[in-house]
């Protein structure tokens, strides 16, 4: 966990001055995975991680920032930002800032020292929470004005130019929008979003890190991308009018199959069935409905692995153990896949069990041992007050 008096002291002691101190949290989606790119639905909540930025003005146009995790410091001229696609962390903050400003906000340089207790690409969106985090800091300490949507925004856009990943908006949205103890049912066209109260019934949302990355994930998210991409051009052809796979139903992809590669296809039916699942859940979760919440993660893991074809062998077997202990109702892989995290529902009184339990069959199958902790819904960003 982050300590934001330690925080606020390295910071001192490093730049001799006072910070004003700002958080952002990651966020972990409950289910609707990979249909945010393609104008679908998801439901997401912020997480009791993500990243804290302590930050004060400076009287030019340098930005000097410190990670704390990393021990690595950059200093950037806001004046000459470059174009990133460099493949470090830096390129986050060059983009974050490139893309405040693309959207008129004014800004300082600033002396800035930045911590995360998000692991990096474990699907929790470590990437948005420094994004949100950042922006945030650098709009209050600008004396900026720039609303959440519009933040948001700026963090997706610094994703797409300076990182190269071609992400939808649901881990920056969550990350500035989320509200304590509820989950956030996000229509991903419109960007209409509605709070669902997590009336869990006696369970809790848990995450297991597989604490494994496979180097796939970026490039095959892209491709994954282009599938989806592939699909509604060739659909159109038979449904004029769709815009994205939000567009088609079940039934009138099953009836259009032969217009679709096989492999095409079978993306398809991924983010269609999703969209569905997602709806669903909302609906189970604002009812307390949880067993027929549970059913549906589940669901949502058969085809992120059979369809979508974006699991792994340790996120599968992440799943399979979770699904073996009787406190569970359900558990899936969440985020882009190839790694990372497994979200599991489980009998609040049997959390510790469900630790154990999978912590040591997990180790004894793979020699890795996972990190595995509750999470609790938590509010969007914001600035610290101690």
């Amino acid at each position: 966990m982050i300590s934001i008096s330690n925080l606020t002291a390295k910071f001192r002691q490093r730049y001799g001055t006072e910070p004003r101190l700002f958080h952002a949290p990651g966020r972990v989606n409950l289910i609707g995975e990979h249909t945010d790119y393609n104008d679908g639905f998801v439901l997401p909540i912020a997480i009791n991680r993500g990243t804290a930025v302590a930050i004060a003005a400076r009287p030019d146009r340098v930005l000097k920032v410190w990670s704390l995790n990393l021990d690595e410091s950059i200093e950037l001229n806001l004046s000459a930002l470059g174009p990133g696609r460099s493949g470090r962390w830096s390129d986050y903050i060059e983009g974050v800032a490139a893309a405040l400003l693309d959207k008129g906000a004014p800004l300082t340089g600033a002396d800035i020292a930045l911590e995360s207790d998000v692991s990096i690409g474990g699907g929790l969106s470590s990437s948005a929470a420094l994004e949100i985090a950042l922006g945030t800091a650098l709009i209050s300490i600008s004396n900026s004005r720039l609303d959440k949507l519009s933040l948001a925004l700026a963090g997706q856009m610094a994703e797409h130019r300076h990182a190269g990943i071609l992400c939808g908006i649901m881990d920056q949205f969550t990350s500035t929008h989320a509200i304590r103890d509820h989950a956030i049912l996000l229509d991903c066209r419109s960007l209409a979003s509605k709070a669902i109260p997590l009336r869990l019934q006696g369970y809790q949302i848990v995450i297991c890190d597989s604490k494994v990355r496979h180097s796939l994930a970026s490039s095959e998210y892209n491709l994954r991308r282009k599938d989806c991409e592939s699909g509604v051009k060739a659909l159109a052809a038979s449904l004029p009018g769709i815009r994205a796979l939000r567009d088609v139903t079940l039934t009138q992809l099953e009836d259009h199959r032969a217009l679709l590669l096989p492999s095409v296809f079978s993306r398809c039916l991924h983010v269609i069935s999703e969209n569905e699942r997602t709806l669903e859940a909302a609906k189970a979760l604002a009812a307390g409905k949880v067993v027929e919440m549970g059913k549906l993660m589940s669901a949502s893991h058969a085809s992120l692995r059979d369809d979508y074809e974006v699991s792994c062998s340790e996120l599968d077997l992440l799943v399979e153990i979770a699904e073996s202990q009787p406190a569970v109702l359900g558990a899936r892989m969440t985020g882009g896949g190839f790694g990372g995290c497994t979200v599991s529902l489980v009998e609040r009184r049997k959390v510790a069990l469900f630790q154990e339990n999978v912590s040591r069959d997990y180790h004894a199958r793979t020699g890795i041992v996972p990190d595995i902790f509750a999470a609790e819904a938590t509010d969007g960003a914001g600035e610290v007050f101690s």
